[in-house]
């Protein structure tokens, strides 16, 4: 073969070599902002992580994870969004009010939400079905759970009066205290106050006392992961004064709570990675449907139910996909 020739074959066999060693070498960056705090977070970073992990992602070798947790303090968020958009990061993973921070942050990095509510009517993307701009991800559609949620604790109280609603402060907060406020007044004679959550955890007998001086008949409990590190002491303050509680999460259930009506935040996660995957792989985020969950899961613990002399309605007990013992 002429010299030429094999200098041409040689340069079109080691070309493909050589582009497919230099995508393997290719070494991702992704930048995480969280909401509370990485052990707070644990199981749904784990849940995450192992989503990641499936499509063939580890880090410290074809990925790396730059994390930012704003431990509780939402004000906080824009700050750290902003300290991750300057690592230029390959695109943002974020959650709840992180979300909002992250697109006033950078209007041209993806941004993959993990699990956040109702993102629509929170105005942070045009629709599900075509989100437009630069996020997309998976909805929990957590807001909307809320009249659902009273409904679950009228069957359960049905001389239910007073209704005290717990949650910090947040837009999603907000639209679910709305839709609480809603259902009530179709539900007629129902009253509903609302109580802020403290994020200090020596600030929270003051809730717990002003919630009690409202003498209320049942208490939900709006779900937020800032919830987390006092959820033990909110089960505790609901058995200690035998005040039948609906969690927005089933973590107050497994700790002993009665009932909780939310979406599957952990296998929310795992999707999250799925699209991590697409949007590294060149797809465009705001062409990305927003994924919901299939279903929402109804956990009762009914040991918690005979400790507070209730008895849980069949009608409830045939639509609970967990009955914990």
């Amino acid at each position: 073969m002429p010299r030429i020739g094999l200098m041409l074959a040689l340069t079109l066999t080691l070309a493909p070599l050589a582009a497919e060693a230099q995508s393997a070498a290719k070494v991702y960056r992704i930048g995480f902002l969280g909401l509370s705090s990485a052990s707070d977070y644990a199981a749904n970073l784990q849940a995450f992580r192992q989503g990641l992990g499936d499509l063939g992602y580890e880090e410290g070798r074809n990925i790396l994870i730059d994390y930012r947790w704003a431990q509780g303090r939402a004000e906080r968020l824009p700050g750290l969004a902003a300290e991750l958009v300057r690592l230029n990061p390959d695109l943002l993973v974020t959650h709840a009010q992180g979300v909002g921070a992250a697109q006033q942050a950078t209007r041209i990095i993806p941004i993959v939400m993990g699990v956040s509510g109702d993102p629509v009517r929170l105005g942070l993307v045009q629709s599900l079905a075509k989100p437009g701009g630069n996020t997309t991800g998976v909805s929990a559609q957590i807001v909307d759970l809320s009249a659902k949620r009273l409904e679950v604790l009228k069957e359960i109280v049905p001389k239910l009066r007073r209704v005290a609603v717990l949650s910090f402060e947040s837009p999603g907060a907000r639209e679910g205290l709305r839709d609480t406020e809603a259902a009530a007044s179709k539900l007629g004679g129902l009253r509903v106050r609302s109580f802020g959550m403290v994020t200090e955890a020596t600030e929270l007998e003051a809730v717990f006392a002003t919630i009690l001086r409202d003498r209320p008949d049942g208490l939900i409990v709006l779900p937020d992961s800032r919830m987390a590190p006092h959820n033990a002491r909110i089960v505790h303050f609901s058995a200690k004064n035998r005040l039948p509680a609906v969690y927005g999460s089933r973590d107050f259930v497994d700790n002993g709570g009665l009932v909780s009506y939310a979406g599957n935040f952990r296998e929310g996660w795992r999707v999250a990675a799925r699209y991590v995957d697409k949007i590294l792989k060149g797809a465009k985020p705001g062409d990305l449907p927003i994924e919901q969950p299939i279903k929402y899961e109804l956990v009762i613990n009914v040991r918690t139910a005979k400790t507070l002399g209730l008895t849980i309605p069949q009608s409830l007990l045939v639509r609970a996909d967990e009955i914990l013992q």
